[in-house]
């Protein structure tokens, strides 16, 4: 018996031996590249948290020279974080916050410059349309209104519909196209929540356009009390 465990025992050995032969090395790359893989992903998230730190320590610095007024120290901190840590999103808020601070302190062409980067390399659409937003703002202030208009995004997503409707409605006005204003007000104000206050300043715009939003229906008069006796 023991003679016959022996046996079986020694084919199945060969049978190991000769399946590791053939198959061996390709198993031990497999293992490899799911080892070298996970270790890869590993030390990519790694990478990201750090790069989001130091990002984020940056954007806390750029925060308190916002706050201080000061845009030189802003926009030093705002090109090193483009240089570094530009396809972070700490970059793409740090560039909205530098330009509003450097066009309150009359410096619009860095303003410019900045809401131009961020409308054209912000990873999520929402902050792209925010600069374009702010951009079409400065052009229209610099009386630009051709370059306004097509700063404007021409595919928002839902949220920003009004406000950008609100916006081209803006610019048409100052250009002179009170028609065209109307209909972009009206886009803006049939978007736009009925509970959001920022609607009221829409509804003046129309009045002021001579088409004032129509009024609510006036409520059903009440059912006649009592019956004829």
């Amino acid at each position: 018996m023991a003679t016959h465990l022996d046996l079986e025992e020694q084919e199945q050995l060969d049978s190991l031996k000769h399946f590791w032969k053939q198959y061996g090395n390709l198993i031990t790359w497999v293992l490899i590249l799911a080892l070298g893989g996970f270790a890869a992903f590993t030390g990519w998230q790694t990478y990201q948290r750090d790069r989001g730190a130091k990002a984020g320590a940056l954007y806390d610095e750029l925060e308190k020279a916002v706050r201080g007024g000061d845009a030189d120290k802003a926009t030093q901190v705002l090109a090193d974080m483009k240089e570094r840590y530009g396809s972070t999103t700490f970059a793409d808020q740090a560039g909205l916050l530098a330009a509003k601070l450097q066009f309150e302190k009359g410096r619009v062409d860095a303003a410019r410059a900045n809401l131009e980067w961020v409308a054209a390399n912000a990873g999520e659409k929402e902050y792209r349309v925010v600069a374009q937003l702010r951009l079409a703002a400065v052009l229209l202030d610099e009386k630009k209104h051709d370059e306004a208009l097509k700063a404007l995004p021409s595919d928002p997503p839902k949220s920003f519909v009004a406000l950008v409707a609100d916006r081209r409605g803006d610019i048409l006005l100052a250009q002179g196209k009170p028609d065209d204003a109307r209909i972009a007000y009206r886009t803006a104000y049939d978007a736009m929540d009925a509970t959001l206050d920022y609607r009221r300043l829409v509804d003046a715009k129309l009045t002021a356009l001579g088409a004032a939003p129509d009024a609510a229906p006036a409520a059903a008069a009440p059912a006649a009390s009592g019956a004829s006796k």
